[in-house]
């Protein structure tokens, strides 16, 4: 498989900074539709941040590369976060972003296979993305092609009893060419998951289903990228890394506010969530300097 990933990885602060403009862009997509999901999306900026433009084998410039690694979005509500790095990526226009959720716009609440270069499943019921993963994980096998799969997922969609079919599946036959990442916020719409369907011990049941899984710091982007590395490295089951995160980090008034979960902010609130973001972005910037 011909190697695409850059000769000089980005630095940790560099990846900090892309992370941070990443939120900032999120908050001014949803402030702009006027409706979508924040908690979500702004959690999972640090890992995306890390896939896009550390880990993932990728090529902005040609998107359906053969050989490309391949990310699937099972938690489609977080899709602001996806088009967001994406755009920053190089994939498409940064202006674009703007027409979340409008009409004739392919960046819709929901991502849709196609619609959108880098756009590699379409999701929006919970619980179907590993499925459509182990698809593509079979059709890498079978072709003897060995990219990689990853599959984000949200800890409430385990409510949803196929993800624990495929869960079955992917540990028996061994499907070492998934890495499944988890987003364990602790929230979903209604609520704290553990109030609503307790889901503990996850990294148990994971591993009695013959998974390998790794629990990291979801906003630390030394502890993402090895586990990632790792995983590429355990041949004999699929991987599971239980990334844990703050819903709605960076910004102090929606962190651990499972209200936030799938509503975005009026204009004062982007207001100062765009303020929080910019002056951590300059405490990081003025450490480094």
């Amino acid at each position: 498989m011909e190697e695409k990933l850059p000769k000089n990885p980005i630095s940790e602060q560099k990846l900090a900074e892309i992370a941070l403009d990443i939120r900032e862009d999120i908050i001014k997509t949803l402030v702009e539709a006027g409706s979508g999901h924040s908690a979500g999306p702004l959690g999972m900026a640090d890992v995306f941040t890390a896939l896009y433009f550390h880990i993932l084998n990728i090529d902005p410039q040609n998107p359906t590369w053969k050989d490309r690694d391949r990310l699937v979005l099972s938690n489609g509500h977080i899709a602001p976060v996806w088009y967001v790095t994406l755009a920053n990526a190089g994939f498409f226009p940064k202006e674009e972003l703007l027409t979340l959720r409008k009409i004739n716009s392919r960046l819709q609440g929901h991502p849709h296979f196609g619609s959108l270069p880098g756009i590699e499943n379409t999701g929006g019921p919970l619980g179907q993305g590993l499925s459509q993963a182990i698809g593509m994980a079979l059709a890498a096998q079978m072709n003897h092609q060995k990219y990689q799969i990853y599959c984000l997922m949200s800890d409430g969609e385990h409510d949803e009893g196929q993800v624990w079919e495929a869960v079955l599946f992917a540990g028996k036959y061994k499907m070492h060419n998934i890495t499944a990442i988890m987003d364990r916020n602790n929230i979903q719409i209604d609520g704290m998951t553990e109030n609503i369907m307790p889901l503990e011990p996850i990294k148990d049941k994971y591993e009695a289903f013959n998974w390998h899984v790794i629990e990291v710091d979801g906003h630390n982007f030394e502890e993402i990228i090895d586990a990632c590395n790792m995983a590429k490295a355990i041949y004999e089951k699929p991987v599971m890394i239980i990334a844990h995160t703050i819903p709605g980090k960076g910004v102090d008034f929606m962190e651990f506010d499972y209200k936030w979960h799938g509503k975005p902010p009026k204009p004062d609130e982007a207001k100062l969530a765009l303020k929080e973001l910019r002056s951590l972005k300059g405490r990081i910037i003025g450490e480094h300097e």
